[in-house]
């Protein structure tokens, strides 16, 4: 009920803004041909009739919009009030079991293992939403040092195993030098760069529904850059979304009925931290069904200590 009522918003909107552009055309050709032997109304006349129908299409385009970012922003309060919930509920329940009965020492291992992982995806949560709203805010100055992509990765892959108990052989990690010694070493922030590339394999897995095959491949690309590519075999992504994706509080329509789990940030966070660090991030996809590539691209760190000005080009 609330998507129709949204609908009818945005037709009302759209609507109303046609309506009166409409009668603005038609007000500014009578006032033309009423007075086009006058050349000072004409020359007033018709710059102040654009003016106004530049401005119905801007108010009807901001309208719209709004009514579109509320929507998206109901949908991300009802994720996240899913997301939290759901572990504070186990948690409870496992809390109210172990307090009413008595439980054996090895069932209580095993609750207390479930009550662990519920709260490391509470944190995550919460650390999620917390980030999301410091990117959003203001663009802040870091210290930097000198991180190696190569151990980052490795770190962010045994996470991913142990988050989803994944098979040994579900994430297979390439490297790939144009030389030899060459590094995948960048300049940034250790904890930002984690979250951004926990969040890619994070989404890879997430829309795998058969079960996660991912292929990530760590390469220097034109010796200037460091392009972390996670590719996945799963629903994979229609071509007008790709660049949608990493909105924020963005997710891609019809993917609900799998019941994903997730607030629409983990990408834009990807984003939002990779051109932080002077960087962009991007996605491939062949189309629905043929899964998706996620790439983090960053600027390398030279022999010579330099990291590489510039952005990404896509």
């Amino acid at each position: 009920m609330r998507i129709t009522r949204r609908g009818r918003a945005m037709f009302f909107f759209i609507a109303l803004g046609v309506c009166l552009v409409g009668v603005a055309l038609t007000l500014n050709v009578g006032w033309i041909i009423l007075n086009w032997r006058r050349l000072a109304p004409m020359i007033i006349g018709i710059p102040f009739f654009g003016l106004l129908i530049v401005g119905l299409i801007l108010n009807t385009v901001f309208l719209v919009r709004e009514v579109r970012r509320n929507e998206q922003q109901d949908s991300f309060l009802n994720a996240v009030t899913h997301e939290l919930k759901t572990p504070i509920t186990s948690i409870r329940l496992y809390l109210d079991t172990m307090r009413r009965r008595e439980i054996p020492h090895q069932q209580q291992q095993e609750f207390f293992a479930v009550m662990s992982e519920d709260t490391d995806r509470l944190m995550a949560t919460v650390e999620q939403v917390l980030k999301a709203g410091e990117l959003g805010q203001r663009v802040r100055s870091q210290v930097r040092v000198r991180v190696d992509m190569d151990q980052l990765v490795e770190e962010a892959v045994a996470t991913a195993m142990l988050r989803y108990h994944l098979d040994p052989d579900a994430i297979q990690l390439e490297r790939r030098q144009l030389q030899t010694g060459s590094s995948f070493a960048v300049a940034g922030n250790p904890e930002e760069l984690r979250t951004a590339v926990l969040n890619v394999i994070d989404n890879a897995v997430k829309y795998s529904p058969d079960g996660a095959r991912l292929t990530i491949v760590l390469s220097v690309e034109s010796d200037a850059w460091v392009m972390v590519s996670v590719a996945d075999q799963g629903l994979g992504i229609p071509q007008p979304q790709l660049k949608r994706i990493f909105r924020r509080f963005y997710r891609v329509p019809n993917r609900s009925i799998l019941r994903v789990k997730g607030t629409g940030l983990g990408l834009f966070l990807v984003r939002s931290i990779a051109r932080q660090h002077g960087g962009d991030a991007f996605a491939e996809s062949a189309g629905e069904g043929r899964g998706s590539t996620i790439h983090l691209q960053l600027p390398r760190i030279l022999t010579s200590g330099e990291p590489v000005e510039g952005r990404a080009t896509v």
